[in-house]
């Protein structure tokens, strides 16, 4: 049988396992975000959690709920990152020991950092290409060896750990809140914090906020069933899920007023701001709820808004990625096949003739084909102002260049990008 609603005395016993082990995080009000939608925007601040991340507070207080004898035998746990930081954290201050499975492509920064929080009472085994190959070795040994199996999100003690999160959000804000912004991988955090609100406070609305390429919460609830998503795009590693749990399932179902998906472009123009207006350093899930008031500006003026910044675990190598996307997505960077006559000025006649005074090109790839008459080019040109868009286009009309405007649903695209 599964439970519908997390039990508040279950949330609140949860609050004082974690009182000595996971941070009261900072509720901050935006002055830039709360201007420019005018409402009471504030920002939960997760990323400042230990381990950067609100995981911590599932895992500890699952495995802190275990009976003596069994939590001593030690745990077993598959994940790609924040989850797993949460339980080596957990480990090393229990003392037991930790067996974590984790994907061969995870970067090595992040299996340090696990290595780091665990030390002696973790061992880290790398096995698999995906996240689902490492669970089911996971799930797998935890049988073998009799151990418990911790899951990242649907799991009854792991929600009551999450929730504690609108716990805190409440007592600051109480019943002033209007709308809460949670984002969603699996659903723990949703279900969690939902559950708590919801309890508290009847009316409030509760918004889950997934990637545009990972939508399995969505899809459950317009199903009104749990499947699998086919295919997912897992940029948005925090919250790239193809099936949501059973159990976060049916309370995000109960509880959440709306869902809204925002395209993976927006969440890098999110990230890029958040660093330069605000000095935050935010992994791609942990923006997801700030991405997501564009999409429903209209909705929240006037209103006390809080969108939950779920991590703050991001990869330095990620960012030349990010800025890519950003660009493409606020069309201030285009990608296009240009067919060059092979003569003298062909290019220079490009250069003078298409290019608007602020127009860049940021890459070009050209092999010279002496057999042919023309040959192709791959050129990336980056604009001051997406509105110079349509210009440019006519200019390269004009000149009588074959060209094609690359697609985001190509092959090829998917590989510059």
């Amino acid at each position: 049988m599964i439970n519908r609603q997390l039990k508040l005395s279950d949330i609140e016993s949860a609050s004082l396992q974690l009182k000595n082990i996971a941070l009261d995080t900072l509720l901050e009000f935006s002055e830039r975000l709360s201007t420019r939608y005018n409402a009471n925007i504030y920002i939960k601040r997760e990323d400042l959690q230990r381990c950067r991340s609100f995981k911590l507070r599932g895992a500890y207080n699952k495995i802190i709920s275990l009976p003596t004898d069994v939590r001593e035998k030690g745990i077993v746990c598959a994940s790609a990152g924040n989850h797993a930081q949460g339980v080596a954290y957990s480990c090393a201050s229990l003392k037991i020991m930790g067996t974590i499975f984790m994907p061969l492509t995870t970067p090595l920064q992040k299996i340090d950092k696990v290595k780091q929080f665990g030390g002696k009472y973790i061992e880290v085994v790398t096995i698999g290409d995906t996240y689902d190959d490492a669970n089911k070795n996971a799930q797998e040994y935890s049988k073998k060896h009799q151990l418990t199996f911790v899951h990242p999100f649907d799991d009854y003690a792991v929600m009551c750990g999450q929730a504690t999160v609108g716990m805190e959000i409440y007592e600051e804000l109480g019943d002033k809140i209007d709308m809460v912004m949670i984002p969603i991988g699996g659903g723990g955090l949703a279900a969690g914090v939902s559950s708590y609100l919801k309890q508290k406070k009847h009316d409030i609305e509760i918004i889950g906020v997934e990637p545009d390429g990972a939508p399995s919460m969505s899809r459950a609830i317009e199903q009104g069933y749990v499947t699998p998503l086919e295919s997912i795009d897992t940029f948005v590693d925090g919250a790239a899920v193809k099936r949501v749990g059973d159990a976060t399932f049916a309370i995000c179902h109960d509880n959440l007023n709306a869902t809204v998906l925002v395209p993976e472009g927006k969440i890098c123009t999110t990230m890029i701001e958040l660093y330069q207006s605000d000095g935050i350093i935010v992994e791609p899930a942990g923006a997801l709820s700030i991405s997501a008031l564009d999409m429903i500006a209209d909705k929240i003026r006037g209103k006390n808004i809080v969108c939950i910044l779920s991590g703050g675990n991001n990869d330095i190598l990620r960012y030349p990625e990010i800025m890519e996307r950003s660009l493409v997505y606020n069309g201030r960077k285009h990608y296009f096949i240009i067919e060059f006559s092979q003569k003298p000025g062909q290019l220079r006649k490009f250069l003078n003739e298409a290019l608007g005074p602020h127009d860049d090109i940021v890459r070009f790839e050209y092999m010279k084909k002496t057999n042919r008459e023309s040959g192709a080019a791959l050129v990336g040109i980056e604009l001051y102002d997406k509105h110079d868009f349509s210009p440019l286009l006519e200019r390269m009309e004009k000149t009588g260049i074959n060209f094609r405007l690359l697609s985001n649903k190509e092959l090829l695209y998917s590989y510059i990008i």
